[in-house]
């Protein structure tokens, strides 16, 4: 398994992998455009052949591609809903272009509509969103801290939503865990929260951990990451947590900041074993 972080791709995405490798990443992970909205950067066979050449050049293993953050396949809004398929099926296109192997995205918040109605939504837009998809790139649902009315801050809604889409371009979650500590999930009580998960979604459907700490306490529905060891999940639990991604061959990803994240990964890549 390979140990990595977010990067910016300011200037160009063909930065992106020496990026990564200055800071230690063996993976990373990117927006292929502004998370805040506009147009997304074309992917012109040039840049695209340049990209490839850098990730050979700087060993990088693997990439994985963030959705931007206005994705809400829950809303009541029409033009968000559909505006959601849109973006969310190209960046799938364009990761399949780029040669990553995931995109993860959040699932977006209930607003005025029950959880019922919400989460009836959400797979009827991931439908549309993968209706005739045939790229290489999977798309993966990442669980949510849980604040207001938010869709996938359990495991087993997000497993209730996968098996509704029935597509095999969707199987599987990107497990963060700030998110879900934040959620009530207590990685100090690790295989209690292993069987858990088990339980609700199968361990076989984590594809991809994003690593970070929690500044808030454990099902406090707010989404604080901090720096490996530096809040409540702690040292101790990261390192079954390295033990169990390294047993599964999942790749782990850290969305701390830059400060301290050559810290982070060098702690995270301690714990692997020979």
């Amino acid at each position: 398994m390979n140990i990595g972080c977010h990067v910016s791709i300011a200037q160009g995405i063909f930065n992106a992998p020496q990026r990564a490798a200055d800071l230690g990443a063996e993976c990373f992970q990117i927006f292929t455009r502004s998370p805040q909205g506009g147009k997304a950067p074309a992917l012109t066979p040039e840049l695209l052949t340049e990209y490839k050449i850098q990730n050979t050049k700087y060993y990088i293993q693997n990439t994985y591609i963030h959705t931007p953050y206005y994705i809400n396949f829950a809303s009541a809004n029409n033009r968000i809903r559909y505006g959601s398929v849109s973006v969310v099926r190209d960046e799938l296109e364009r990761a399949s272009l780029l040669g990553a192997r995931y995109v993860m995205t959040h699932l977006g918040s209930a607003g005025e509509l029950s959880e019922e109605d919400a989460t009836k939504k959400t797979f009827e837009m991931l439908i549309k969103t993968l209706d005739g998809y045939i790229g290489s790139a999977e798309l993966l649902l990442e669980n949510a801290a849980g604040s207001g009315k938010i869709i996938g801050s359990t495991f087993s809604q997000i497993a209730e939503i996968i098996k509704n889409v029935n597509h095999p371009k969707l199987n599987g979650i990107c497990m963060d865990t700030q998110h879900s500590f934040a959620s009530g999930y207590d990685w100090r009580d690790f295989e209690n929260t292993l069987k858990k998960i088990d339980s609700e979604i199968g361990l076989e459907k984590i594809k991809l951990i994003h690593a970070n700490d929690s500044l808030t306490e454990l099902a406090s529905r707010k989404d604080r990451h901090t720096h490996i060891g530096q809040g409540l999940i702690g040292e101790q639990a990261f390192k079954k947590i390295v033990a169990f991604a390294q047993e599964k061959n999942i790749d782990m990803i850290l969305e701390t900041e830059h400060d301290e994240v050559v810290a982070d990964i060098e702690l995270l890549k301690s714990f692997r074993t020979k």
